[in-house]
């Protein structure tokens, strides 16, 4: 490509290099801080060659189509294509790059940001003030729960005790009205009761429909001495999900298996801890998964609790017990659950594997393996569980 001829609505057609008009706009996008690609570039370049550089609209929507990633940012593209076409001489444009003046708030509920003003309570009007405010609360759901002070944690506390889980839909045996015409099963009594009014003649028939309820959902968590840092976090995790849906149970494992359901059901967080400190006698044990789950299987969950329920075990996978014998129960397990989720804390480290024996004993069982140190995998956690299987 070589030179060709442009016009502007108010001056005269100027020589322009073709080939440096793409490169100088994407560069002039950049430094307005607009993120365009490569490739972008490209594609401008090629829309160029079609559409030309002599209609100023043509130009304009050839580089939205294919500069412009982000919604939000159409009318920094319009304020820098403006600068743009009216300040291009031969190829180089002349632009005075405006950068507005960024002010970070912190977010500190005992402090109030006056965004309206600077510092010094005067405002220049070529360059408004932009405020961006940032929360610790982002950074603390991102933290490992091993890592956390004492007053990080009751923050973090708080923030899971608001944590509400969703309810996966299950199919009901039971029938409910169906809003639908010809949807269902004839629901014959409701359709004769209407046609007494009609003289017999059934003109409106009806139906019924198999209902939904929420599916339960079993949370099994490991409370031995290995998952101390992480175990104090899956208690107000699990207290949180007791409070917000029905059908939850709730069983702890450590050297026995101790159903806590009804100690969770308080509504004060702090209350229904010291319950289940209390309930729970082999807090910071040893761990006898297999054992754990041999009891639960036996007593609760083969016998309905775990039939099309989705199961949550919340552990490292540490098991002092017999190994095998976690394998067996796993599959036991997974026989009757809809999902077996497993909660791993460790998972997120660096190069973690699942090499522990009572890890890998369950691993071929397992459903979901995910993550469980921190805030935000917990959350994800709880969309997990509410999501339809």
């Amino acid at each position: 490509m070589g030179s060709i001829s442009a016009g502007s609505d108010t001056n005269a057609p100027v020589s322009i290099d073709l080939p440096a008009i793409p490169v100088a706009f994407a560069r002039v996008l950049r430094n307005a801080g607009i993120r365009v690609p490569v490739g972008a570039t490209v594609s401008f370049a090629q829309a160029l060659e079609w559409v030309g550089v002599s209609d100023r609209d043509a130009v304009y929507w050839a580089g939205y189509c294919t500069m412009l990633r982000r919604p939000e940012d159409r009318g920094l593209y319009d304020e820098v294509f403006t600068a743009f076409w009216e300040h291009f001489t031969g190829g180089a444009p002349e632009i005075l790059h405006r950068i507005a003046p960024v002010a970070i708030a912190v977010d500190d509920p005992d402090t109030e940001l006056d965004c309206d003003s600077d510092d010094d309570g005067s405002e220049d009007p070529d360059h408004p003030l932009i405020s961006v405010r940032w929360s610790d609360h982002e950074v603390l759901k991102q933290r490992d729960f091993a890592e956390l002070s004492a007053a990080e944690f009751v923050e973090a506390a708080d923030l899971l005790s608001r944590l509400r889980m969703t309810s996966a839909p299950q199919r009901s045996r039971r029938l409910r009205r169906s809003h639908a015409a010809r949807h269902g099963r004839p629901d014959v009594q409701r359709t004769v009761r209407h046609a007494l009014r009609t003289e017999g003649e059934p003109f409106h028939r009806y139906f019924r429909e198999r209902s939904s309820r929420p599916r339960r959902v079993v949370l099994l968590l490991d409370v031995s001495g290995s998952m101390e840092p992480y175990a104090r976090a899956f208690v107000r995790f699990v207290h949180a999900s007791v409070l917000s849906r029905k059908r939850v149970e709730v069983f702890a494992i450590g050297t026995r298996l101790t159903r806590i359901t009804r100690e969770l059901q308080s509504r004060d967080p702090d209350a229904a801890i010291r319950s289940v400190a209390r309930r729970v006698v082999d807090w910071s044990g040893g761990t006898r998964l297999g054992d754990g789950l041999r009891s639960f299987n036996d007593q609760w969950g083969v016998r309905g609790m775990a039939r099309g329920a989705d199961v949550v075990i919340l552990s490292d996978g540490w098991d002092r017990g017999n190994t095998a014998l976690l394998g067996e129960q796993m599959q036991r397990l997974q026989r009757v659950a809809q999902r077996t989720i497993w909660v791993n804390p460790l998972k997120a480290s660096d190069g973690y594997a699942p090499l522990a024996q009572g890890m890998a004993a369950a691993l071929p069982y397992i459903d979901v393996f995910v993550e469980g140190h921190s805030l935000l995998a917990l959350s994800k956690l709880a969309d997990v569980i509410g999501a339809r299987s």
